[in-house]
């Protein structure tokens, strides 16, 4: 149990053919692998392949946990799911990763824990986090916010990781709607990576309410689109690139709604990191009290 580790991918867009189900078998002779899905779990061994490079290649999603507390996430999404989206406002070195891969984004999320911390029934689920691809796929920036907040939320427990010369004054990024109210997988992803509550709280109350469009909205919108978004939407559906379809319509959906990014706090409402982590602490220092005088 000592060395316990979890691999867990998805094919989320298409199937693996035959072929590439037999590629992924020379990695691994014990894993359970589907046409969707590979998982296996080590305890004296380690994984043969590079997860990153697998998540470039068949699959979507990747989720990997270890007895010592390290925890990752891996997702490959259609970069115009992205367009007007300034992604490396909510890039950390080493805990936010974002970069591009020919026509994906590919999101690279992980937390460093320790293994006194472990709890033998570790019960997340790559199919729960999963959701968060769809969420973002839609236009909800809310996972990427809430992976940036978590990644410095860490400076405050590791002062060894705060540059003050930079970071200390660094504006936080565009601050999405609805962090007052996040779906399961927001949730997962938070406990994942291990997101401290008095910071997200903090963080949400510059967080405007989430607002919503139908289906009466979108088909009055629909029918006005130019005929090239409808057919290259359509065609890439056909072809089974699903993600593709939808990434591109709902990204002229969201441009169209508004000039900026969706949700963004304006400027004046713009904090710096080291005072979003102050006023955190100053929320938990007077949580506590609240407690200890009940």
């Amino acid at each position: 149990m000592s060395e316990y580790q979890y691999y867990e991918f998805l094919a989320l867009d298409r199937p693996l053919t035959a072929e590439q189900q037999a590629e992924m078998r020379q990695l691994s002779t014990r894993a359970r692998i589907t046409a969707t899905s590979f998982t296996n779990e080590y305890h004296w061994g380690d994984f043969k392949g590079d997860p990153l490079k697998l998540v470039r290649g068949p699959y979507d999603a990747h989720l990997y946990y270890a007895v010592w507390g390290a925890r990752r996430l891996v997702l490959r999404l259609p970069a115009m799911a992205f367009d007007g989206v300034d992604l490396d406002a909510y890039a950390v070195v080493d805990a936010a990763d974002i970069a591009t891969h020919r026509k994906y984004v590919i999101w690279d999320v992980s937390s460093e824990g320790k293994e006194e911390d472990w709890e033998d029934d570790e019960s997340f689920s790559l199919g729960v986090l999963s959701g968060l691809r769809g969420e973002m796929l839609a236009g909800d920036l809310r996972p990427l916010y809430l992976a940036w907040l978590a990644a410095v939320g860490v400076w405050e427990r590791d002062e060894d990781a705060f540059d003050y010369e930079t970071d200390e004054h660094t504006i936080e990024p565009p601050v999405p709607p609805g962090l007052g109210s996040l779906t399961g997988p927001q949730v997962a992803l938070a406990e994942l990576l291990r997101l401290d509550q008095d910071l997200l709280a903090e963080a949400a109350t510059t967080s405007p309410p989430l607002g919503r469009t139908g289906p009466v909205e979108y088909r009055a919108w629909v029918k006005d689109l130019p005929d090239t978004v409808k057919v290259d939407a359509l065609v890439a559906l056909l072809d089974g690139d699903v993600g593709t379809a939808h990434a591109v319509l709902l990204a002229r959906h969201r441009g169209q709604l508004s000039g900026v990014g969706p949700g963004a706090a304006h400027d004046d409402e713009a904090r710096t990191i080291g005072g979003l982590l102050d006023q955190a602490a100053k929320r938990r220092a007077a949580r506590v009290e609240a407690g200890a005088a009940e």
